[in-house]
């Protein structure tokens, strides 16, 4: 798995070297990258549907415990292959739809590297590599929701998702660092059978809420779901890629794969059932006055996932059945109907449903697949959407507490989203033929071929559900409660309540689509409180951070090395002192007045050329103080057998001096520019400084510090480094890529310097 994850990432990267030759055929050549993924993974799936788990694992950084562990069950399997399967129709489709723009084969290094990301994010079983990928997710939806980065928009909607996931990722890993403090280890297998040991924990609750907190913004669960339909600024391919079929689902999918280590509590249960259905029933509303193809279908997205979330909050396994089902019914229909949207976006030019209607028979194929892929979203027989709906229901129907209040939400949340598809599947083919403001016609194969694909397998996996999905619905039931489901997946299952409530949200969304423009009229001036606005939260605090960054920016960043300086020290001492003072009782510092002549001499030296340095008006005379306190140091270096320090002080030293003489002439006089307050703040500093610095020097030589480190140099320095002195050879050898960094940033430095020496401007320029 490891070695196909790689060549994810080196496909993405060549996507350039033959975009440029083979534009015209690229989609088809781009379509054979994922299509190699899914034919790949699916070769496992016999091993997988019998209950076998495929588990690979590559050690990385095994002293933190931190591998490549990669692990495919029934649930992971399901996630990747809808991933690469929607991931070839996405790829073929933009080699049309994407033919026009700039810079489309760095669209594909992009997309590439996010399919890649989730495939990894979905069968990693080490908490940390599964970070490293979730974070990898964010960073590639950020490049491509900011695709069009000439557009301000863009760029701002890019940037506002990124930090809304990258928030969330940061708390995932607060979340995964707790829970690896209880279980011993980083593997998400590990807490299998510790789910009383979690719960029981004094941490839990932290883990709960950090993790969820994670997973919501991720799949932008309610308050953080206004960054998805702002997300569609998004070329189209994006949008149907990553947020209806992939990215938005990795945080179901996160919660899913833990249920089985932190569910079964009324916080993980309650919180995931609240959150979920508050999300389907406002998502669905906020749809309703929507205009733009791509913002109804992200409303829709969002309620879809809400019903998800809701239906892990349940728990039972009716409702692991509804959520595996309509999770493979939404990918496909979603998926289908994002990609007609941007089909009618490029071959009319707009996107807005008011301005089309009568294209049935200018684009008739992709009226058929709009319709099939519209009916399974309603909810209509015998598509997969229908077999969703109707268990989603019956597994509402199961609870006890929240059932009516949940019942009476999803069918007003499935309602709605039957509006929203009348809207967007049938308004632009049927009625009379609107004008727009380019003259349609049908797409190119390119653009057709692949939601054909969707909207049939939907078709094929209503009537035949148990030979496509049965087994993987098994397998990935044990990935979620820990046990089979037992429940065969029928299409029809006669007349009940279940058929009623479905009847009567198809008419209750036909209600609200020929009722939609009358409620316009009374609603269009209505607006929320802008308190009650997720969205301007996230306004108001990223305003806030970037008022409180100019701020700091202007005391901190003001321009002038003697604050830089002064802050730096201040900030140490400060972070110093509270240890300081706690070891204080442990320090005892033994006096020892045996000084030798030559000892004392030199220590009056650097006092007094020290007194010179600050007090003296003559810049040569402060230099060559300068220069005494040095060499005085490097005396005392070889009196305390240090000579390979003894001579690195004298060389620095020596060139410090010649340096300075050399640009002497270039510096301006001295000059009285401090006060007599600056003066006092300095003295007080400089004191300060000088106390805490010969505390430090004590304190370290008092105490006998135990290092593995300091162990691991001393018995390697001579059959590794091939040297005695052992500080050589960590320069040199242990740390010679700091070194040669350390080398190369002064070599920059020094032609710097050379190039201010060298500036000269004219007059005019001056």
């Amino acid at each position: 798995m490891l070695t196909l994850i790689l060549i994810g990432f080196i496909a993405s990267a060549l996507a350039p070297l033959i975009y440029k030759p083979l534009k015209n055929y690229f989609g088809w050549i781009a379509a054979s990258f994922p299509i190699f993924m899914f034919i790949s993974f699916l070769s496992s799936y016999h091993e997988v549907a019998n209950g076998n788990i495929i588990r690979e694992s590559v050690s990385w950084i095994p002293s933190l415990g931190i591998n490549f562990t990669f692990l495919l069950d029934g649930l992971s399997l399901t996630f990747v292959l809808i991933i690469t399967l929607i991931g070839a129709v996405v790829f073929l489709y933009a080699g049309a739809y994407m033919k026009e723009y700039e810079h489309t084969d760095r669209f594909y290094v992009y997309i590439g590297i996010f399919m890649t990301s989730m495939i990894g994010l979905v069968i990693s079983d080490n908490m940390i590599t599964l970070f490293m990928f979730w974070e990898l997710t964010s960073i590639s939806s950020y490049l491509l929701i900011g695709f069009n980065h000439h557009k301000e928009k863009s760029r701002k909607l890019a940037l506002q998702a990124l930090l809304v996931t990258g928030a969330g990722g940061l708390a995932l890993l607060a979340g995964f660092i707790l829970l690896s403090q209880i279980s011993g280890s980083l593997e998400i297998s590990s807490l299998y059978d510790l789910n009383n040991t979690i719960k029981n924990s004094p941490h839990y609750v932290a883990i709960v809420i950090l993790i969820l907190i994670g997973a919501f913004t991720k799949s932008a669960q309610f308050p953080f779901h206004f960054w998805l339909p702002n997300a569609m600024e998004a070329p189209t391919p994006v949008s149907a890629y990553l947020h209806s079929a992939t990215m938005v689902k990795a945080g179901i999918y996160l919660i899913a794969r833990l249920n089985h280590s932190l569910g079964g509590s009324e916080i993980w249960q309650d919180s995931i059932v609240i959150f979920g259905s508050l999300t389907m029933l406002f998502a669905a509303i906020l749809s309703f006055n929507q205009m733009d193809l791509k913002k109804l279908l992200a409303y829709s997205t969002l309620s879809v996932l809400g019903t998800l979330t809701m239906l892990l909050g349940i728990g039972s396994k009716l409702a692991i059945k509804a959520f595996f089902i309509y999770l493979v019914a939404h990918s496909l229909y979603k998926g289908t109907l994002f990609l007609v949207a941007g089909t009618l976006d490029h071959e009319t030019g707009t996107r807005d449903v008011s301005k089309l209607g009568g294209l049935k028979k200018i684009m008739p194929v992709t009226m058929i697949t709009a319709t099939l892929a519209s009916f399974s979203m309603m909810g209509v027989i015998p598509l997969l959407g229908f077999i969703g709906k109707e268990t989603v229901y019956s597994s509402i129907l199961e609870v006890d507490f929240w059932g009516q209040f949940l019942i009476a939400v999803a069918v007003i949340s499935n309602a709605l989203i039957v509006m929203i598809t009348i809207l967007v599947g049938f308004k632009p083919f049927w009625g009379n033929k609107v004008e727009s403001p380019k003259q349609p016609h049908e797409a190119p194969l390119k653009m057709l071929l692949g939601p054909a694909v969707l909207g049939i397998l939907g078709l094929l996996m209503g009537i035949f559900p148990n030979f496509f999905i049965g087994k993987l619905l098994e397998q990935s039931s044990i990935s979620i409660l820990t046990e089979t489901l037992g429940l065969k997946i029928k299409l029809w299952h006669g007349f009940n309540l279940v058929l009623l409530l479905s009847f009567i949200t198809l008419f209750i969304g036909v209600l609200f689509y020929l009722l939609r423009e009358k409620f316009l009229v009374v609603t269009q001036n209505v607006k929320l409180i802008r308190i009650l606005k997720p969205s301007e939260w996230y306004e108001f605090l990223i305003n806030g951070m970037m008022s409180f960054a100019k701020y700091q920016t202007k005391i901190l960043q003001n321009g002038y090395l003697r604050n830089y300086i002064i802050f730096i020290l201040i900030t140490a001492i400060s972070l110093s002192a509270y240890t300081l003072l706690k070891i204080q009782k442990e320090f005892v510092l033994p006096l020892d007045f045996s000084l030798t002549f030559y000892e004392i001499s030199i220590s009056l030296i650097i006092i007094i050329s020290t007194f010179v340095v600050i007090t003296s008006e003559s810049r040569l005379k402060s230099i060559i103080a300068l220069g005494v306190v040095g060499f005085s140091v490097g005396i005392v270096f070889i009196i305390n057998s240090a000579p390979d320090l003894a001579l690195t002080t004298f060389a620095i030293e020596t060139l410090t001096v010649i340096l300075f003489v050399l640009v002497l002439y270039k510096l301006p006089k001295f000059l009285q520019f401090s006060k007599a307050s600056s003066k006092i703040r300095d003295f007080v500093i400089a004191s300060c400084v000088g106390i805490f610095m010969t505390l430090m020097v004590l304190i370290v030589t008092s105490f006998e510090f135990s290092s593995e480190l300091k162990k691991y140099f001393t018995e390697n320095s001579v059959p590794g480094g091939k040297g005695r002195n052992v500080v050589n050879v960590i320069l040199v050898d242990f740390r010679a890529i700091d070194t040669l960094g350390e080398i190369t940033v002064l070599g920059i430095a020094a032609l710097g310097v050379f190039a201010l020496l060298k500036l000269r401007l004219d007059d005019k320029e001056e």
